[in-house]
């Protein structure tokens, strides 16, 4: 009978492929880029985690996940490094039979589960600091769907604030690994840090919940504003709920829980030719509209073009009810944009493209700016 199938005989759900590294071709925080020599001669473009898999380099033999390249899908455009199986990495320095270095697992369960000291456990040296804590104090925290919303937040935060310590907040709505972020790369210079929560791993610290991350975000660094969203990755099924950004409903409940000033960045675009997401996205309206019990602020940008802005103040007027609309002006956000040490772009549109996107998430860090004691 079907019910009695053996778990021996299901389908794999890996594509898996074995090959020999033949170039590193760039690397940053966290990760390598490699070409990779497959048996059949052909070249596959894949990407490690020294810190999971050990170091590749010329000549070893890796395993791979393949699935989500050779599914094309936009953001996974590489084969995954599994294992090194012929040169594993060495045991980390610290024993193993302890939790003295953490016994906070990421990747539950899972092949590549790894074990992390979180930012709160006892073996922490901020474990005393956090456990008395139980309020973000006003901190001015924003919300966003999306990751590639991060780098606008934060040029919105510094146009008017350049001193002001931003910490990012990782969920695991997207990307897990920290690492997979050349973004998050880029900002290093603009970050006070970055403290990955849930099953999201790879931050400066690492946190369980988003609850613990945000007060490890106020009180372990110190931030002004902190930011809270998604690694890229963003996964949508065209529903009502079946999208990851759905959490930011729920972030924006965890900071008025601990005590926080939430800012809601909308995700606005007159250049997505999905009807779903012209005007404000659908995941915004579901977020903030059904999900979020809490009020936040949502900052609409002031000049939007006039269609746009009147397609934005119709689609928001529900939620007024519950949250305060705020209308942040503009000038001075483009140039701030410009001048981010990264590329901007969103579902493949850059600044240009979809200057409305990136123009509401600056205004969205403008406002939690202007919050800051």
């Amino acid at each position: 009978m079907d019910g009695d199938r053996r778990a021996d005989s299901v389908p794999g759900m890996v594509r898996w492929r074995s090959g020999t590294v033949a170039a590193v071709r760039r690397r940053w925080a966290g990760a390598a880029e490699l070409d990779v020599d497959l048996p059949d001669g052909s070249v596959m473009r894949a990407l490690a985690y020294p810190a999971l898999v050990g170091d590749p380099q010329p000549g070893d033999r890796v395993l791979l996940n393949a699935g989500a390249l050779l599914m094309g899908l936009g953001t996974g455009g590489y084969a995954l490094v599994v294992a090194l199986p012929d040169r594993l990495p060495p045991d980390p320095p610290q024993a193993g039979d302890s939790r003295d270095a953490g016994h906070l697992v990421k990747a539950r369960y899972t092949p590549l589960q790894a074990i992390m000291l979180g930012v709160d456990e006892e073996a922490s040296p901020h474990h005393e600091l956090l456990a008395g804590a139980e309020s973000l104090d006003g901190l001015p925290v924003v919300t966003a769907d999306l990751h590639s919303a991060l780098p606008a937040i934060v040029a919105g935060v510094h146009a008017d604030a350049p001193r002001a310590r931003v910490a990012y907040v990782l969920t695991d709505g997207g990307a897990l690994p920290a690492w997979f972020s050349r973004t998050l790369d880029g900002l290093r210079d603009r970050l006070v840090g970055t403290v990955s929560v849930g099953q999201a791993f790879g931050g400066d610290l690492e946190a369980t919940t988003v609850h613990s991350g945000l007060l490890a975000a106020r009180h372990v660094l110190r931030a002004d504003v902190a930011i809270v969203a998604q690694g890229p990755g963003n996964l949508g099924t065209g529903t009502r709920w079946g999208f990851s950004g759905v959490g930011v409903g729920e972030a924006v409940n965890a900071v008025a829980a601990l005590g926080g000033r939430p800012v809601g960045s909308l995700r606005i675009s007159d250049a997505d030719p999905r009807p779903r997401h012209r005007g404000v996205s659908h995941h915004s309206l579901t977020a903030y509209g059904r999900v979020a019990l809490a009020p936040a602020e949502l900052v609409v940008p002031a000049g939007l073009d006039a269609a746009l802005a009147a397609d934005v103040d119709a689609a928001l007027a529900p939620l007024a009810a519950r949250h305060t609309l705020v209308t942040v002006p503009t000038d001075g956000l483009d140039a701030a944009l410009r001048a981010l040490p990264v590329t901007l772009s969103t579902m493949g549109r850059g600044l240009d493209a979809d200057h409305a996107y990136f123009l509401a998430a600056a205004a969205a860090g403008r406002h939690a700016a202007r919050l800051v004691p």
